[in-house]
């Protein structure tokens, strides 16, 4: 058999996609959404309480704040996985049983709040210090004017490395196998392992890929488009609406004066 031929029965192999599809449907995509749904919003929460103890004054905010970051950020995130996966387990086994989602969420959520801390609080100091200003000779407090004006303009300028980020927790939800999973709580990645492992076929880890692919792809042109709504919002005019105007005889009679 030649090379070629290898390659492609090794890795697009119809019946062993078919085989594992299934199961990658009803399994593994609704528990790779339940790790990266809900670590996004757990670490987003914790990620804007960091990057407003990171632009605090206090320093025994601040502090902490940069600590944080840069041990999360430093750390690899297989890890942090595995030193709060295991290391937290027997509290674990007490509370909610031999399910090691909660602690693999915890730890995604630990390590994506690092990052997203560091995105917000960017976007945050980005914002203008006249904008700060304003606010506060308009009769805001600080707070107030931070929610209601500063924050909104800081997230929507840092909104695509936001996503970018929920991108890469959607791929880190695969490291979640290093704590052991039952088969009915077995991701995208894991359950393509096991087919590859037990056929001897990579044709269903490559499917795994594609459901990948499948969810990170749309996200990120999806997130290109609403940045590009944000920066430039509607038209003022649909094209050959000056036209239009230029036609009606109110128009005509205003060039007329």
């Amino acid at each position: 058999m030649d090379p070629l031929s290898t390659l492609w029965e090794t890795f697009f192999d119809a019946d062993s996609m078919r085989e594992a599809l299934p199961e990658m449907l009803t399994v593994g995509l609704p528990n790779t959404l339940i790790l990266a749904i809900s670590a996004a919003l757990l670490g987003s929460v914790l990620g804007m309480a960091l990057a407003v103890a990171g632009i605090s004054r206090t320093r025994w905010l601040r502090w902490p704040a940069r600590v944080y970051t840069d041990v999360f950020r430093g750390l690899p995130a297989a890890a942090t996985i595995l030193l709060i996966g295991v290391g937290l387990a027997p509290l674990g086994m007490r509370v909610w049983g031999p399910n090691p989602y909660p602690l693999g969420i915890l730890a995604l959520s630990l390590i994506a709040a690092a990052y997203i801390g560091e995105i917000f609080r960017s976007g945050i100091q980005s914002v203008e210090a006249a904008q700060l200003e304003g606010a506060r000779a308009l009769g805001l407090s600080w707070g107030e004017a931070m929610r209601l004006v500063i924050v909104p303009q800081g997230i929507r300028r840092v909104l695509p490395a936001w996503v970018n980020q929920l991108i890469a927790l959607i791929k880190d939800s695969s490291l979640v196998y290093f704590l052991g999973l039952l088969a009915s709580q077995r991701e995208l990645f894991r359950i393509g392992q096991d087919y590859a492992a037990n056929t001897g076929n990579q044709s269903a880890l490559l499917l795994a890929g594609l459901f990948y692919l499948t969810l990170t792809v749309p996200l990120t042109h999806a997130v290109n488009w609403i940045d590009r709504r944000l920066r430039h919002g509607r038209q003022a005019t649909a094209p050959g609406d000056d036209d239009l105007d230029l036609a009606l005889p109110g128009a005509a009679g205003g060039n007329q004066r």
